[in-house]
């Protein structure tokens, strides 16, 4: 298999040190969508590409060709496939590796979109919004049918009547664009593959960012939408304790550690500046490096084709 078989697997790091900086200078919308389907492309060919560096080495084994019927000569792989076979048990182990963590991603993610469906539904009444009693700031958005909006006494009290249109703007966005699955799936690529994580990382930011800008267009006020978000901050991080809520819910103070300063100040600034415009040379760069890593593992494919003929040509003949 020829070397362009390895850069599937290098390509994840440039999209890691390229991710904030694009979260940052694109518009959220579509920062969001690249990042997370970018992502998962890179995992999907960083994972076949393990797997194809894996089956290279198994062919190599008499054991695995007798047990085929001699449907390939392990003699003929080993001549022709420049991959050495530690390199290819490295792949193996690593492969293992991602499946094993991408199969636990994807069920606690699964196992958490779900409980805190179950928990939207559990709700008391019928309306989207749902006011709890608790002194601690908080609001949230619980994904289900239909999903629902929590907010606790605590921030109610925190922000004015135009600062609670924000907050229900910017919950609203978060149910009527999905934002559960964007993260769902920028996590579990970064489970499959853990150079991905800042891409994840950043998914989670410019959800949020997707949301402000949403409750900025719906209010019509980008400075009352800043001013709010960090109100909501410092309200949260006043109030003692924190009520607990679902993994799968999402809301303004962000995911992690929402009542530190985390990235609430970026999105503060982001509010106060212009709303930010596509950039097409950005986006055609991108859009190359999600090509050229796709292009690169059909090249492989195509090798351990080849090779594979190769190999039982080599059985026929023996």
């Amino acid at each position: 298999m020829r070397y362009a078989v390895y850069l599937p697997l290098l390509f994840p790091l440039l999209a890691a040190l390229a991710a904030r900086p694009l979260g940052e200078r694109l518009p959220p919308r579509l920062a969001t969508w690249m990042l997370s389907a970018g992502a998962l492309v890179l995992a999907a060919a960083s994972t076949a590409v393990l797997a194809m560096l894996t089956t290279t080495g198994l062919l190599r084994f008499p054991l695995l060709a007798r047990l085929a019927h001699g449907h390939w000569s392990a003699q003929a792989a080993q001549q022709h496939d420049p991959a050495s076979l530690s390199v290819a048990l490295l792949a193996g182990v690593l492969l293992a590796a991602a499946g094993a963590m991408a199969a636990r991603m994807a069920w606690r993610r699964t196992r958490a979109l779900m409980h805190a469906a179950t928990e939207a539904a559990c709700l008391p009444g019928h309306d989207q919004l749902v006011v709890v009693d608790d002194p601690a700031a908080d609001a949230y958005a619980l994904p289900g049918r239909p999903g629902r909006i929590v907010i606790s006494t605590g921030m109610l009290t925190a922000l004015n009547p135009a600062e609670h249109e924000v907050l229900l703007a910017h919950e609203r966005a978060h149910l009527a664009h999905h934002h559960y699955l964007f993260v769902a799936s920028a996590h579990l690529a970064a489970a499959a593959n853990p150079l991905l994580r800042p891409v994840a990382a950043t998914v989670a930011y410019t959800v949020e960012r997707w949301a402000d800008e949403s409750a900025a267009t719906h209010t019509g006020d980008r400075r009352r939408v800043a001013h709010t978000v960090g109100k909501a901050a410092l309200a949260a991080k006043r109030t003692t304790g924190r009520a607990w809520i679902p993994a799968g819910a999402l809301g303004i103070l962000g995911r992690l550690a929402p009542a530190g300063p985390g990235p609430i100040p970026r999105r503060v600034a982001a509010l106060l500046a212009p709303p930010p415009h596509s950039h097409t040379l950005t986006v055609l760069v991108l859009a190359g490096l999600l090509l050229a890593s796709g292009l690169c593992a059909a090249e492989a494919a195509h090798d351990l084709e080849a090779l594979l003929e190769l190999a039982k040509h080599a059985a026929s003949r023996g």
